[in-house]
């Protein structure tokens, strides 16, 4: 056998390497059709391969611990992919029927996989319900399952891996009815156990400047946290911004917010807060770069958006960093400045933008680092799309305070050759 597959293996190579321009229409999507039968073929043979290993205990003999682990150093694989594959295989164990439809041709590996946990679901919400079930209504699980099983392999030929993974959620309501609701009931309770059980937030390390979020939720938690975001994902005017990228703006809104209402428990004896240090040269007036209290370093512009609407606390530090004074600190926007920003900006102040106060932070016309003041007539409110799009030097956006004692934003020449001032036409005025 070890021959056969080598030698497959070398003419697979021979026809990847073939020139392909010869072929018709035709005979090239026939090709194509042809290969990705060859790819769910060469799969199954591995999930077979990876079946035997594990029944002589390969893996342990070999000094792993896990199957997973033993291809991965077998294979050099990554531990996601060679994860998948040992959990495949042990998917086909269970279920032979759905390892011969793949062998066969009939499904691929996707849908084979998708078919075999939709079957090992039902399954074990069918010993449920019979232990909730009198004798005299006993369930017959093997004939059920069997039908199920012989059902999704009939869609396969119609349906994606991901179509049959939401049938196969109800697809008692295809062979037994009579047990639908009653299963259903049973599996949605299981699924919500083991969403709680295996809901996580990971914040990764820092790698050029990008932090990866990701975590698992349970569907009421998801539910929420999309209720959430819902309000705050909406674009704004000449918002170019993916979907992608106004969720996590919506997001750290609602932390900003949360942390601007004082309500959340204390850190460390202090209000939950970000804290920034960064060094100031008082000759030049220029920021340093900034690191926070977790160690991350941020940029001198991003300093200086944050100081827009913070307590700064001044530090005097010696040559080998010791403290050697330390400074009361002071809030740039009190609450009775605040007040009167809300008052007059009655939201975000950019052009046209329609978000509220409390989703804005009190940003300095003449920069606080260049001795801007903390009154009225120096701030203006912005919102943290917008906030952000001030320091931007190269957005070409000026803001200024009008005769009125109203702010002006004058755009940038591509938007407006004239560059005539703007204001925001949403928010009512006083």
């Amino acid at each position: 056998m070890l021959a056969d597959v080598t030698q497959l293996g070398q003419d697979a190579a021979k026809l990847a390497a073939a020139s392909l321009w010869p072929l018709g229409d035709d005979d090239l999507t026939a090709c194509l059709d042809a290969a990705y039968r060859l790819e769910q073929t060469a799969f199954a043979l591995q999930t077979r391969l990876v079946q035997h290993a594990e029944r002589r205990g390969l893996p342990t003999a070999h000094g792993h611990r896990s199957t997973a682990t033993w291809l991965r150093a077998r294979l050099r694989l990554d531990l996601g992919p060679a994860r998948r594959l040992a959990e495949r295989a042990a998917d086909l164990t269970r279920q032979p029927a759905v390892e011969q439809a793949l062998l066969d041709g009939h499904i691929d590996a996707r849908q084979a996989t998708a078919i075999a946990t939709a079957l090992d679901s039902v399954t074990t919400g069918l010993i449920e319900l019979d232990e909730t079930t009198d004798r005299a209504d006993a369930v017959d699980a093997d004939t059920i399952v069997e039908q199920a099983g012989t059902t999704l392999i009939a869609m396969a030929g119609r349906l994606t891996a991901n179509q049959l993974s939401h049938v196969g959620d109800r697809i008692l309501t295809y062979v037994a009815p009579h047990l639908a609701d009653r299963a259903d009931e049973l599996a949605l309770a299981r699924q919500e156990a083991r969403a709680h059980r295996n809901r996580g937030l990971t914040l990764s390390a820092p790698d050029a400047g990008i932090v990866r979020l990701t975590g698992l939720l349970g569907q009421e938690d998801a539910a929420i946290l999309q209720a959430a975001l819902l309000p705050l994902c909406g674009p704004t005017p000449d918002d170019n911004r993916r979907p992608a990228q106004r969720r996590a703006d919506a997001l750290i809104d609602i932390c900003r917010l949360a942390l601007r209402t004082g309500e959340l428990p204390e850190s460390g004896g202090e209000p939950a807060q970000l804290s920034v240090t960064l060094a100031y040269d008082p000759l030049t007036r220029a920021l340093g770069t900034a690191t926070t209290d977790t160690g991350l370093r941020l940029s001198a512009a991003t300093a200086r958006r944050l100081a827009c609407d913070a307590r700064i606390l001044p530090a005097v530090l010696g040559s080998a960093g010791q403290v050697l004074d330390l400074g009361r600190s002071s809030r740039l926007a009190s609450t009775v400045l605040r007040r009167a920003l809300t008052l007059r900006d009655r939201g975000c102040a950019f052009p046209d933008c329609d978000r509220p106060p409390r989703w804005t932070d009190a940003h300095h016309i003449t920069p606080w680092s260049s001795d801007g003041s903390t009154a009225l007539d120096n701030l203006v409110l912005l919102c943290r799309h917008h906030h952000r799009l001030a320091h931007d030097p190269t957005s070409g956006w000026k803001i200024r305070l009008g005769t009125d004692r109203q702010p002006d934003f004058i755009p940038p020449r591509h938007i407006d050759p004239a560059r005539q001032p703007r204001r925001n036409l949403y928010h009512p005025r006083a």
